[in-house]
């Protein structure tokens, strides 16, 4: 088969680029698409360092850094990238991407992180983030993802099978599109993570610093607990005010590279995440290194951490229920009165390893080949 690979956007090595990756591996000589491309020529090597086709957007003024203002653009750019040629369509979509126009003989495969998050159920927290709910500027972005969400229901018509990378996006793809959605979990690299049992007095968190990551809530809720100690490793828009709310038990480490962070999750006594998102690969990573987490209970993280009340002989970690400080203190006190074993840890996180999700989505594709040509070889019969 031509196969042709098409995604959003390609401006950083992050978890929709991690799928990429291993796309790219499985079709290697496919052909890449995408709304824009500014990955650096000495970064490339995760695309193999393939050439992008783009859009007109690529060009547009300042798209570098300000790109995500020209979503309003983005259906009209993604629609005009010529994928008649192939035989099987990919794309990995959680905006526009799966918006690529496919013909009757050709098939679209959609892997979705998620449907448009701030165009569907995170619309009005998107808004209160932006500080967009009222004015000129509210009602023109009110405007703008009601269009979105008008031109993502029509254009989930042509894709012929939906993959997600979670049971909770599954749920969202049929809230939203009323498609059935395969489940494959994104690709962990697992084997670049080390089990260490011997762990320290310490609690760690990492992440972008932006507002839906909730480390706020993290810092904020342990500066409350000053006889505890929490790292913090990451960046982001949101450093300042999380800076301020820090106590002399937080440190905050800024951004740090993979080995640091590596190095601090392998010693640290639990990993602390606060976001609900669509999977999350930093649970599994701390996992992997044999790190008990304690986590949001909703969104993926109810699927790759297995909870004290869940399986008490396989926890791998506790939940709290509501994004407030005081849930959180109340679980991280309920974390030291249990025993949480780091084989556990490791033996959950290897659920989602890199071998398993290129089993499993090969084995998708051939599916999909074979009920293609029985479907095919009924109708030339009848």
């Amino acid at each position: 088969m031509k196969v042709a690979i098409v995604c959003d956007w390609l401006v950083t090595y992050a978890g929709a680029e991690r799928v990429l990756e291993q796309l790219l591996q499985l079709f290697p000589e496919a052909d890449l698409f995408s709304v824009v491309d500014f990955i650096n020529i000495g970064e490339r090597e995760f695309l193999l360092n393939k050439s992008t086709t783009t859009t007109f957007i690529q060009k547009l003024p300042k798209a570098r850094k300000k790109y995500r203002q020209y979503l309003p653009l983005m259906p009209l750019a993604i629609e005009q990238l010529d994928v008649s040629g192939y035989d099987l369509v990919i794309s990995s979509s959680h905006a526009v991407a799966k918006g690529i126009l496919t013909g009757p003989d050709q098939i679209h495969i959609s892997y979705v992180h998620s449907p448009i998050r701030y165009a569907w159920d995170l619309q009005h927290q998107y808004l209160r983030e932006a500080g967009l709910t009222k004015g000129v500027k509210g009602w023109a972005a009110k405007a703008i993802l009601h269009y979105m969400r008008m031109w993502d229901l029509r254009t989930a018509n042509g894709v012929d099978h939906f993959i997600a990378n979670s049971q909770f996006i599954a749920r969202r793809i049929w809230k939203v599109y009323r498609r059935e959605a395969k489940v494959i979990y994104p690709p962990v690299d697992i084997e670049s993570f080390t089990l260490k049992e011997d762990k320290e007095d310490f609690y760690l968190t990492a992440s972008r610093m932006v507002p839906y990551k909730r480390m706020d809530l993290i810092v904020e809720a342990f500066a409350d607990m000053p006889d505890k100690r929490l790292i913090v490793i990451g960046d982001g828009p949101d450093f300042p005010k999380i800076k301020a709310k820090a106590g002399k038990n937080v440190q905050l480490l800024g951004y740090q590279s993979f080995g640091v962070l590596k190095d601090y999750m392998q010693r640290a006594k639990a990993f602390v995440f606060a976001a609900e998102e669509d999977f999350g690969i930093t649970p599994v990573e701390a996992q992997a290194c044999g790190t008990p987490v304690i986590a949001f209970g909703k969104g993926g993280a109810l699927e790759t951490v297995i909870g004290i009340d869940d399986n008490s002989n396989k926890a791998t970690g506790i939940f709290f229920k509501e994004q407030v400080s005081g849930s959180l203190i109340k679980a991280v006190q309920e974390f030291e009165i249990y025993s949480i074993s780091s084989e556990c840890c490791r033996i959950n996180a290897e659920r989602f390893s890199i071998s398993r999700f290129q089993k499993e989505f090969r084995e998708c594709i051939e599916l999909i080949n074979l009920h293609k040509y029985t479907t095919a070889n009924f109708r030339s019969n009848r």
